[in-house]
């Protein structure tokens, strides 16, 4: 199962760019399947055709990265950013542009006070030596992720892009392990969810499911000195109780909980007093479409070195695939 997160994580597919990521998943489910396809906006469903429920299950492709905004005479480039990147936790690291040209990512030396740090101070350096050669690389407006290749420790991985590359490892898993089922299952590897929920928005009214059950990864409270929350990593996926965006439906929530009971799959619970998910959207949709969440607790999310614990995302794929059976 490692061997598929490096897989997914390793892909390039900043928001709004996610041909690459996209293609990757592809490759892997093409086979398992009834039904494959993409929207406009770039979306991709992966169907099991059935008669019963109509469920969706979404996970989002895209990452967080910058976007070129300026390029200065000495070949310097200046960014903005796609997604939440934080300013201190980029300093110093690699940056990948979709071409594989790499540029590494710095701050103003005139900077007097560390604390007034913020992206209109800092530069990428691709080690060219002016504008012109610089343009011969990287346009305004290309995009660029950071670099952080997967490593396995005992039962930790470590990568960047576990945000939601691990949500797209689970939902790919269980596209593997799900037998036949009556119901009509819907897999929806999004786009853009970084920048607003925007991918799920437009498949959810495509679709107008039944329910629906999104896959992402959240925080823990298990560092030193964390925000107080209940989440810790190898105690199994977080059910979702709520986040900034939804309050998870009851039933989808009993849903996940008597799944996991049946089957003991071990698992706690979610609350995220920041961030939100696919979901929130979703359950906008229509009517008003019933929600909830799997979670894969994970620790330095928005970094490139985003930290999950290998039996957690596996019992995440048990407990979506015994949820929706």
């Amino acid at each position: 199962m490692f061997d598929l997160l490096a897989k997914v994580t390793g892909a390039f597919g900043v928001s709004g760019n996610e041909e690459e990521i996209r293609n990757t998943i592809i490759e892997e489910i093409k086979d398992k399947v009834d039904e494959i396809k993409t929207d406009t906006l770039g979306n991709l469903f992966a169907i099991k055709k059935g008669r019963g429920k109509k469920i969706m299950v979404a996970a989002h492709m895209d990452e967080i990265g910058i976007m070129v905004i300026h390029i200065d005479e000495k070949g310097f480039i200046r960014f903005t950013n796609i997604g939440g990147v934080s300013s201190f936790t980029s300093i110093g690291q690699r940056v990948r542009f979709k071409n594989g040209v790499i540029g590494v990512v710095s701050y103003e030396e005139k900077l007097d006070d560390i604390k007034k740090l913020d992206l209109s101070k800092m530069y990428i350096d691709i080690g060219a030596k002016n504008r012109e050669e610089t343009g011969k690389l990287v346009k305004i407006g290309d995009t660029a992720c950071f670099c952080g290749d997967a490593v396995r420790q005992g039962d930790f991985a470590i990568s960047k892009a576990m945000d939601d590359r691990c949500g797209c490892a689970v939902a790919i898993g269980a596209i593997k392990n799900l037998s036949q089922t009556d119901n009509e299952i819907y897999f929806v590897f999004t786009v853009q969810e970084e920048l607003g929920l925007r991918g799920a928005t437009t498949a959810a009214y495509q679709i107008m499911p039944d329910f629906a059950i999104a896959l992402d990864v959240t925080g823990t409270g298990d560092k030193p000195e964390s925000r107080l929350m209940e989440v810790k990593l190898g105690a199994g996926p977080a059910i979702k109780i709520r986040d900034r965006s939804l309050i998870c439906h009851p039933e989808v929530r009993k849903l996940l909980e008597d799944a996991a009971k049946r089957n003991n799959i071990p698992y706690q619970y979610e609350i995220l007093e920041w961030g939100g998910t696919d979901a929130g959207a979703i359950q906008l949709t229509g009517g008003g479409i019933p929600s909830g969440v799997i979670s894969v607790p994970c620790r330095y999310i928005h970094t490139p070195s985003e930290m999950i614990c290998m039996s957690d995302y596996e019992n995440a794929v048990k407990l979506l695939v015994e949820a929706i059976r």
